[in-house]
């Protein structure tokens, strides 16, 4: 089940919305706008990842595992239509296992004001009540004391760390990674 959501109310007047194909300029803008900021959580990017170019062929990918029904690609929408912020889950399974995998970041002006936070309950939720998924799975570098707070204030568990996880930044990284059981009750037929 593919969620198609438009949900107002995040800290600060932001939108969570599902990504559509003219978002390409908007994604490029900021993660430009971010790529210092970024460059220590995430694989290191070809110079084409900061092209409207090269944010229309990722897009046009996700959006491929969208309709698949394995990827569900949200953004995070200031009121003037800047991109403040991407939330993802991927590698969604459905069956006995009915997970997922969390990815999120916020744009750096928009930190410490509960955005990240609320996304990731907004989308927990989604996840349990309209794709009925069982679990949510998320990973952050051993060091993102930031990002692992977000994910405890949204009930995740630490389930352990994973070494040589990522390749972040230029090498691979160890994790720690976390859990949210999001309900009980048996896969959906």
């Amino acid at each position: 089940m593919k969620p198609d959501r438009l949900i107002a109310g995040l800290p600060g007047g932001v939108v969570l919305r599902t990504a559509s194909p003219g978002d390409a300029g908007a994604l490029c803008a900021a993660y430009v706008a971010n790529r210092e900021h970024l460059a220590p959580w995430e694989p290191r990017r070809p110079d084409d990842f900061f092209t409207v170019e090269g944010q229309a062929h990722r897009l046009g990918e996700r959006l491929r595992e969208y309709e698949g029904g394995r990827l569900v690609p949200w953004l995070l929408e200031a009121d003037d239509g800047r991109v403040v912020g991407t939330i993802t889950l991927s590698g969604i399974v459905l069956g006995p296992f009915c997970s997922a995998y969390l990815g999120y970041w916020t744009d750096a002006d928009h930190q410490g004001r509960g955005l990240a936070t609320a996304a990731v309950r907004e989308v927990c939720g989604i996840a349990a009540r309209e794709m009925g998924l069982h679990r949510v799975e998320a990973g952050t570098l051993t060091d993102n004391v930031r990002s692992q707070r977000v994910l405890e204030r949204c009930g995740f568990e630490l389930i352990g760390t994973a070494p040589r996880y990522l390749h972040i930044d230029g090498a691979w990284r160890d994790h720690r990674l976390f859990q949210r059981i999001l309900h009980e009750g048996p896969p959906r037929p």
